[in-house]
């Protein structure tokens, strides 16, 4: 054969495989690394990056979208954050989210006091349970795959007498932070080893900022029907009264015209059975979905402009003041929901079977960045 029809030959083929070649993705989309105290998970395709610190509750406290970081995390290194953890980033709730109305809760009927010579429950109106900074969160899988990168972390709750002592229930938790086409899904399952049904009220505080404008700049949307009214204490009250009461235009509220602490019911759920509640500012934008077994929200965003009361009794568990976030909270009931269920005021409060689970997740959405 002439060589020159060789060379033809195999440049006929080549041209065939470039179209194929073409196709083949040049490095991996996902990647999930550990290193010390911190896990990161990696979307290469869109530049997100999410970092969860398991020693310190579990707590997802970075998602850099562009090298632009969409939690609120005022702290500037890890290190100080581990010597004074405090609410901040995506932290869990348990066994219970929001304030109490007194030094103990109802479930089954029956009434269980804390011991508060313990020191894990605190105040007058305890809040938050007492798992956010714990450090007995295991690692049970760091992956990534072609879909998605993720972690799971499983804490056994049922293996502290301190914790059962105060919330009797045995259980475990796991919790899986999967990164897929930079959406952040938070799945957390809750499975009721005891032989009595379990009363589930946890949540997230899960705290967001925007880079491209401040507070006064954001609006919000709020996918809710009512609002529960709270008491001075800020204490849920048990009454309701129709979202448009608050905010006349709930899917554009203006964040400069509202100091809030607030919660809200009877969520709106769209065509996939999520409610949807979103910041926006100049060109970004968070979506945070929640599934359908997240029936309640918290929103918290002090207004600087509005004069501010003393701090409440829990304010070491809340991160240094800044203007400029808002927390989007997913809970599983109301704030105080194990006692007013008791009290005929809360019809809503979750149970889980004895051997049984509850299993739902929520999603961060990130745009504009």
């Amino acid at each position: 054969m002439h060589p020159s029809n060789i060379g033809n030959g195999a440049f006929r083929v080549a041209a065939m495989l470039l179209p194929l070649l073409a196709l083949q993705p040049t490095y991996a989309q996902y990647s999930a690394h550990r290193s010390g105290d911190i896990v990161r998970l990696e979307d290469a395709r869109h530049k997100t990056i999410i970092s969860i610190i398991p020693s310190v509750g579990d707590v997802t406290f970075e998602m850099q979208v562009n090298g632009k970081n969409v939690l609120y995390f005022p702290f500037p290194s890890i290190e100080q954050f581990k010597a004074q953890p405090r609410l901040s980033g995506i932290p869990l709730l348990a066994p219970w989210a929001g304030r109490l109305d007194e030094q103990g809760f109802y479930a089954n009927g029956k009434k269980y006091n804390f011991n508060m010579t313990l020191g894990n429950v605190r105040g007058a109106t305890p809040i938050h349970g007492f798992l956010s900074q714990n450090p007995f969160w295991e690692i049970v899988e760091v992956k990534a795959g072609k879909k998605a990168a993720w972690l799971t972390c499983r804490l056994e709750f049922y293996r502290h007498p301190d914790w059962m002592e105060q919330f009797p229930f045995a259980h475990t938790i796991e919790i899986t932070q999967r990164l897929e086409d930079s959406v952040l899904q938070v799945e957390t399952s809750v499975v009721n080893l005891s032989v009595v049904p379990m009363p589930i009220a946890i949540g997230f505080h899960s705290y967001f900022q925007l880079t491209d404008s401040k507070r006064d700049d954001w609006v919000i949307s709020v996918g809710a029907r009512r609002q529960w009214l709270l008491a001075p204490n800020k204490i849920t009250s048990g009454v309701t009264k129709p979202i448009e009461k608050f905010f006349p235009s709930p899917q554009a509220v203006p964040l400069k015209d509202y100091d809030l602490d607030d919660v809200f019911g009877d969520l709106v759920p769209d065509s996939d059975g999520r409610a949807r509640f979103s910041v926006a500012g100049k060109k970004q934008k968070l979506e945070v979905e929640f599934g359908p077994k997240y029936l309640s929200a918290v929103l918290f965003s002090p207004n600087p402009n509005s004069p501010q009361p003393p701090p409440p009794a829990d304010a070491t568990s809340r991160p240094p003041q800044n203007p400029d976030f808002i927390a989007i909270e997913p809970l599983a009931g109301i704030p105080d929901a194990l006692n007013l269920a008791q009290k005929g005021l809360y019809k809503e409060l979750q149970y889980i079977p004895p051997g049984g689970v509850w299993k739902e997740s929520f999603w961060v959405k990130p745009s504009g960045f």
